[in-house]
């Protein structure tokens, strides 16, 4: 029992796991805002073409 709880305490793969994890939830953070930020100026491009045709 005391060494399997040693083997567990000195696993570090879900340490890995939880700062891939992290790293994912900030990259998706970045990009939804630049495709918001994005979308609302090429939104009011395709307005501006469209009320000019």
């Amino acid at each position: 029992m005391i060494k399997a709880l040693r083997s567990m305490l000195r696993d570090d793969a879900g340490a890995t796991m939880v700062e891939y994890a992290i790293l994912v939830a900030l990259i998706a953070a970045f990009l939804i805002g630049v495709v918001t930020i994005l979308g609302t100026r090429i939104a009011a491009v395709f307005s501006g073409v469209n009320s000019s045709l």
